[in-house]
């Protein structure tokens, strides 16, 4: 981080702390204007903060509206920060006299060789290890937005008082904050749930929590998306197996998921033994590779799969698409020597780039090191994280250390999506194991005659393709390119002297290939026209008796707006071009 850059927002830790500084100040705010009220924590996050309050009454859009003015007022006068520490006695206290319940709890459960600080900032004290800035001059009051309101348990736990969290967000200009909001506005006409709803793509249930139900647009929407996914991985090498559902406890116990993840799996008794509902597929396909020997002619041996997997999900953490209790991964678990790791680990970089680039995805990299939770030596790990480093800056392509969150038989290297608002998604993995292949025995015949040990590199590249859907629906906003959408074509016949032409027009064009329905009900052409771009329809084609005179078709383009005649012919070639090329 160049010295230009330190105290901007392209510095993390600058955002962090500028970002902390305001929670204080909303803190400051609130009890200037309600001293009742007794303040829990206060920390940034991620776009932004909250502080937990304790408030004899529900804070209002009006009481929000008044507390950002105050905010603003503090700012001007800018009140130095300044940090002070005080021994366990005297800090609590402190906090005893300012009637602050919570920050004496806090007090009482910090570590006896804890450092007690406080920040002071004006006639407001506040208990925080900090850092912060040293003035609330420093923030600029146009920048500030309280977001909302919602109830959040003491310390995360429900046995404990509900207590009111703010959230709100900064930055240091107003037209940033501007920019955000908007960008906020955009998502939520982008919500995948809203846009799944309304374009059929799939439903959720009471019946079924975090299982999704996939409608007939859904369905068509997922295939194409997995036959996409069945080509790219055919032309790099890959073969493509199936693996149970539900296997015996003896096999995760054995890959270390009973002892390392039992508590996100799904599991039952069957003639008396226990079995779990896989949360992963690699263990099914630890046994696909053993079930018969290797050579080291055969590898690499890049294996493919598709597999339906279910993991625990709390129901607070349930999100549409993007968090579920069931999902398809598209996973493959590729079989090397040591000598062939860093090439394959490029060649699996390069299918990335590959598939992003087709949806318009950009990405960055994480380096996930071993984690406390890990099997394998110290030494396995760290030459395996060499070789991840190494092989990702021969191609060029830069990366973040993500410390201690690798899975725990291995690093990892996390592919991180930015969409079209600039949001981002880990979707994309790379995991190096030593682990499994150690722990399931399994063999190869090496050109010495001998028995060795496969490594494995265990990948996705959509990740889930159930939260890959949800992704790319917001990042097209629910307009997707012709080659995905559902429906590519709507036949709008103009009376009904022209259905039977639309219905010859309808086949011929499903008869090459293409995706296509017609809309042949007694309204106004303009009614159908506005209806199939509500659905998003990439193509509108519209008859009429001059179009029938002329032997041609009209046709309206969802991009443009604008409505084309033209041959036939002309049109399936068009869309051939399109699709076949995946455009966007």
């Amino acid at each position: 981080m160049s010295e230009d850059n330190k105290y901007t927002f392209e510095n993390p830790e600058y955002r962090d702390t500028y970002r902390h500084t305001v929670s204080h100040i909303l803190a400051q705010a609130v009890k200037r204007l309600h001293p009742e009220v007794k303040l829990a924590i206060g920390p940034s996050i991620e776009n932004g903060f909250y502080y937990d309050f304790d408030a004899p009454f529900s804070f209002t859009q009006e009481d929000l509206d008044a507390l950002e003015a105050e905010m603003r007022k503090i700012c001007k006068e800018k009140l130095k920060l300044e940090r002070f520490e005080l021994p366990r006695d005297e800090a609590r206290r402190l906090m005893e006299e300012k009637d602050e319940p919570y920050k004496v709890q806090l007090i009482d459960d910090l570590p006896e060789d804890a450092t007690i600080s406080f920040y002071k900032q004006g006639e407001f004290t506040d208990l925080c290890a900090g850092p912060h800035l040293d003035s609330t001059g420093r923030v600029k009051g146009n920048g500030i937005k309280l977001m909302n309101v919602t109830g959040a348990y003491w310390r995360g736990d429900s046995k404990n008082k509900m207590l009111q969290r703010i959230y709100g967000t900064a930055f240091p200009k107003k037209d940033e904050l501007d920019a955000y909001l908007n960008m906020l506005e955009e998502a939520k006409k982008r919500d995948h749930r809203r846009l799944g709803k309304e374009l059929g793509l799939f439903m959720l249930t009471e019946e079924g929590p975090g299982f999704p139900f996939f409608l007939p647009n859904g369905m068509t929407l997922k295939n194409t998306l997995i036959d996409y996914w069945r080509e790219v991985h055919k032309r790099y090498g890959y073969v493509e197996v199936s693996t149970p559902v539900i296997l015996s406890r003896k096999l995760w116990e054995r890959s270390g998921h009973w002892d390392h993840y039992k508590e996100n799996m799904y599991t039952t008794v069957i003639d008396d033994e226990d079995f779990a509902i896989k949360p992963m597929n690699c263990p099914g396909g630890m046994l696909v590779y053993k079930s018969q020997p290797h050579s080291y002619r055969e590898l690499p041996l890049r294996v493919g799969e598709l597999g339906l997997v279910h993991r625990h999900e709390l129901s607070g953490a349930l999100h549409g698409l993007f968090r579920v209790r069931c999902f398809t991964q598209d996973d493959a678990h590729i079989f090397m020597t040591p000598e062939q790791m860093k090439d394959e680990i490029k060649n699996v970089v390069k299918l990335f780039d590959e598939v992003y680039s087709v949806f318009g995805l950009s990405y960055t990299i994480e380096l996930s090191t071993m984690p406390e939770d890990h099997i394998g030596t110290v030494e396995q790990w760290e030459h395996n994280q060499d070789i991840l480093k190494e092989a990702i800056t021969e191609m060029g392509k830069d990366y973040v250390i993500n410390e201690g969150d690798g899975a725990f038989y291995g690093p990892k290297l996390d592919f991180h999506l930015a969409d079209s608002l600039g949001r981002t998604w880990q979707c994309g993995t790379i995991q190096l194991d030593s682990q499994l292949p150690e722990r399931f025995e399994l063999e190869y015949i090496g050109a010495d005659g001998e028995k060795h040990r496969p490594i494995m590199i265990h990948r996705v590249v959509l990740g889930s393709i159930e939260r890959f859907i949800g992704v790319i629906t917001e990042h097209f906003g629910g307009a997707f390119p012709t080659w995905l959408a559902p429906e590519q074509v709507r036949i709008m016949p103009m009376t009904d002297r022209n259905v039977p032409c639309a219905e010859e027009v309808v086949k011929q064009l499903t008869d090459a290939g293409f995706r296509v329905t017609m809309d042949d009900r007694n309204e106004k052409i303009g009614y159908k026209i506005r209806e199939a771009q509500v659905h998003k329809v990439p193509y509108m084609v519209v008859i009429g008796d001059k179009d029938e005179e002329k032997g041609i078709i009209s046709v309206r383009e969802r991009k443009t707006g604008e409505t084309t005649p033209m041959e036939l012919a002309e049109f399936v070639e068009k869309l051939s071009y399109e699709v076949k090329e995946k455009l966007r």
